[in-house]
C-alpha cells in the first residue's frame, strides 16, 4: 500500500514522463497541451490516465497513446497503466499551458 508521499512522488514521475510524449504534428508535449485530464494512482500503484486529443480524428492517436503507455509502464513502482481516451470536455487551445501557447504563437 502506497503512502501519500509515495503517491505524490509517483505522480511527479508520471507528469515528467507525460512531458516527453508529443503529438508528431505539434512541437509541444501532451501534458503542456492540456490533453491530460486526469491522473489517478490507486493504493496498489495502478495508474489511470484520462486524456483527449486535439481532434477526435487525430491521425496520430494510436502513436500518441502507445508512446504514452510504453513510457508510463517504464516508471519504476507503477504496477499497471490504463489510458482512457475521452472527448468530454472537448479540448481547445485555452487548456494549454502559457508556455505551450507561447511556443505555438498564441500569446
Amino acid at each position: 500500500m502506497l503512502t501519500p508521499q509515495e503517491k505524490l512522488q509517483l505522480e511527479e514521475k508520471v507528469v515528467a514522463m507525460l512531458k516527453t510524449v508529443f503529438d508528431p504534428e505539434i512541437p509541444v508535449d501532451i501534458y503542456s497541451l492540456g490533453l491530460v485530464y486526469g491522473i489517478d494512482i490507486d493504493d496498489d500503484a495502478n495508474l489511470k490516465i484520462d486524456m483527449t486529443l486535439t481532434a477526435p480524428n487525430c491521425p496520430a492517436a494510436d502513436f500518441i497513446i502507445d508512446d504514452a503507455r510504453i513510457k508510463l509502464e517504464s516508471i519504476e513502482g507503477i504496477k499497471s497503466v490504463d489510458i482512457s481516451l475521452v472527448f468530454e470536455p472537448v479540448w481547445d487551445k485555452d487548456m494549454m499551458s502559457d508556455e505551450a501557447k507561447l511556443d505555438l504563437g498564441f500569446m
